[in-house]
């Protein structure tokens, strides 16, 4: 029986041979790379799943910290074991000894409890519409069993789990109807030189020097092999490149080569997207999309755009992590909200532990997510960002005035409460704060608005037209009628009838 990677491949070659004569061809150039227009189904997804999972997974801690980053369990190897200030180093010697190296913990990376078929089913149910695994982080273990001569005994298939990750999960996410992506850092710490520490190396030198991969090989004989072993035998939808623009050059990563190879010729080219993390220069520059973290960078609608988070402060899964330390349903819904009212897409980490469990509470989260997402995600899918032209009409007494919360959101995020999602012709208002008083929508002509309802609610609202655009009344229904939690969708149809092309 064929497997459904193995069908995948037999499709993408089938399309490759098909191709059209005149299928554009790009340059290794970024004036030809940036031409080509991104996939449409990457705008249109608008949620994605983020896992941080590997050989880190095991000792699972970091101190935490309020800073930016400060708390990633992800960064063990780099920022744990050798950190005496914080409690690091005696926290890995009281637990795993003074002699045991970061790579002793690969055996006891067994993914014992991994079932990719109830990851795939979770992440279907929260609503994400694709799905993006680590494939080798900075640690350089790889979750699949590479052909990479530098990584025999260090990934997946010879030690640990004793299996292909990677392409267990791809097969399971496809079964579920998802894309599904790949994560890839582009810098190893045993080996890629740094300027942000002393030494020039992220750990110790002597296991820079017992593991290292020799600098005039890394890129010729690994890190492109790799990246080219991943597109053609998983096929992922999205490459989430990561450090390649810490230190390396474009010329030195040889990215524009290898993304021309990856737009000509990889056999699911006109699905793929890349980020902007590739090499200096890069980010909010070039890309199909420009990437933020924990809203480290300014990003806008100009160009598509993706935020990266965890449920909690950490990426990978962090034991010292408590209830406090995750955001709650409501505040990812919100987030959800906000990323899509500012045409962006919004990918959510989850870090399962070392046996293959997705912490429960992570699990609730996203289900409580997709429940949402079941009522109200006409609002979010395939939208856009919506920006009307400011009213000099004034408020007026017991109303909710959209021009009010807006300017109260420039200032002070905690008191916006109302978004604005578009799709074709129709206005989506999005309220954080259930509607207590009329609601006023500036911006639109009322003589196009054929009907206002909120998703989830069969009644129609009531509503009248203003001089600069609708007056809207609140449902008036009890608690048991709530169509959903947290956020509430106001649709005005028609509204944008006279902006459609």
């Amino acid at each position: 029986m064929i497997s459904h990677r193995h069908l995948i491949a037999c499709i993408g070659i089938t399309l490759l041979i098909c191709r059209p004569a005149t299928a554009q061809h790009y340059e290794p150039t970024w004036e030809s790379l940036d031409s080509r227009p991104i996939p449409a189904w990457f705008n249109e997804a608008k949620f994605g799943i983020f896992i941080h999972w590997g050989v880190y997974s095991v000792p699972a801690y970091r101190p935490l910290s309020d800073g930016l980053y400060a708390s990633y369990a992800e960064w063990y190897y780099a920022r744990v074991i050798d950190d005496h200030e914080n409690g690091g180093h005696e926290f890995h010697v009281a637990n795993y000894g003074e002699d045991f190296e970061y790579r002793d913990f690969a055996p006891l990376f067994r993914a014992e409890l991994f079932d990719p078929d109830l990851w795939a089913d979770l992440f279907r149910r929260s609503g994400a519409r694709y799905v993006v695994l680590t494939s080798k982080h900075h640690d350089g273990f790889s979750l699949w069993p590479t052909e990479s001569p530098f990584k025999k005994g260090w990934n997946s298939g010879d030690t640990g789990p004793r299996r292909d990750l990677v392409g267990d999960l791809a097969d399971a996410v496809r079964r579920a109807g998802l894309r599904y992506g790949l994560y890839y850092s582009i810098i190893e710490w045993e080996s890629t030189w740094t300027h942000r520490t002393d030494t020039g190396y992220y750990i110790d030198l002597d296991l820079v020097e017992k593991y290292r991969i020799p600098e005039d090989r890394y890129v010729d004989e690994h890190l492109l092999p790799q990246l080219r072993e991943l597109v053609t035998r998983y096929q992922p939808a999205l490459i989430f490149s990561d450090a390649g623009e810490w230190d390396g050059t474009e010329e030195y990563w040889q990215t524009k080569e290898f993304l021309a190879w990856l737009y000509n010729e990889a056999p699911n080219r006109h699905e793929v997207v890349v980020n902007d993390r590739w090499a200096n220069g890069m980010p909010g520059a070039h890309g199909d999309y420009f990437s933020s973290e924990y809203a480290d960078a300014e990003v806008g609608p100009d160009h598509p755009w993706e935020e990266s988070r965890g449920i909690g402060g950490s990426y990978g899964f962090n034991r010292a992590e408590n209830i406090d330390d995750y955001s709650t349903s409501a505040e990812l819904i919100r987030e959800l909200i906000d990323i899509a009212s500012r045409g962006g897409n919004l990918l959510l980490n989850v870090g399962p532990t070392a046996d293959g469990r997705i912490p429960v509470i992570m699990q609730q989260r996203l289900l409580d997510i997709g429940r949402w997402l079941d009522v109200n995600g006409e609002a979010i899918y395939e939208s856009t960002s919506w920006h009307r032209d400011r009213s000099s009409a004034e408020d007026e007494d017991g109303v909710y005035s959209v021009t009010a919360q807006e300017e109260a959101g420039e200032d002070d995020e905690a008191e916006k409460s109302l978004y604005f999602t578009a799709k074709g012709d129709d206005l989506f208002l999005i309220t954080t704060r259930w509607p207590t008083e009329e609601i006023v929508v500036e911006g639109i002509a009322a003589g196009d608005v054929t009907a206002v309802s909120m998703l989830g609610v069969s009644d129609q609202l009531e509503w009248s037209p203003r001089r600069d655009g609708i007056s809207i009344r609140p449902p008036g229904i009890t608690p048991a009628d709530l169509p959903c939690e947290h956020a509430w969708v106001i649709k005005i149809k028609g509204a944008l009838r006279r902006n459609a092309p």
